[in-house]
Order: structure tokens, then C-alpha cells, then sequence
């Protein structure tokens, strides 16, 4: 034997209310324009590097960013902005004004 069919949620308001429920009807929207795409979030512009730290190092990065109320990705750009600075190369803000990849 089959089961009987489960009632819908419309069903059982339609039926508890004593009125039968609109039915739905079908809209058709214009095309427009297109929307101008936002631009690229940094996920999509930028490329992933996975850092290994050994936890006493990863342990004391999350507490600096934990006591100044900062982001530890945003400690690591801090910390190759430095490294950049040391060999004489371009800072990540001179990279990304001039090579926007």
C-alpha cells in the first residue's frame, strides 16, 4: 500500500482558515540595463599562500592582534611591508597602485 499524499502547508492554512488561498500568478519582469559589475573583492583579485607557523609563534601573532583589536592577516601584510622595506623592494602600496593584476 502507498502512502497518502502529505498535505501542503497551504493546504492546512487554506483548510484552518475556511477561505480558499489565491492562487499564485506569473510576473514578468523588464530587462534593463545591466548593473555595472562591483569591483573584484580581494578573494577574487588575489592569490592564496598558506603560512605554516609553529604554535607558540601563531600563539603569540593571535595575541598582538587579540590586544591591538586587529586582524592577523592584517599583521602579516604589516610584517612583509617591513620585510619589503628592509631589502629595498616596493611597498605593498606602491605594488598595487602601479601593477594592478
Amino acid at each position: 500500500m502507498s502512502k497518502p499524499p502529505k498535505p501542503s502547508l497551504a493546504a492546512i492554512v487554506a483548510a484552518s482558515s475556511g477561505r480558499p488561498q489565491p492562487t499564485a500568478e506569473i510576473v514578468t519582469l523588464a530587462v534593463g540595463t545591466p548593473r555595472p559589475r562591483p569591483a573584484a573583492t580581494l578573494k577574487e583579485r588575489a592569490r592564496q599562500m598558506s603560512v605554516y607557523l609553529e604554535p607558540p609563534v601563531y600563539d603569540q601573532l593571535r595575541d598582538i592582534a587579540h590586544a591591538e583589536r586587529a586582524k592577523m592577516h592584517g599583521l602579516m601584510l604589516e610584517a612583509l611591508d617591513l620585510l619589503f622595506r628592509q631589502r629595498g623592494a616596493r611597498s605593498i602600496q606602491q605594488l598595487t597602485e602601479t601593477d594592478p593584476r
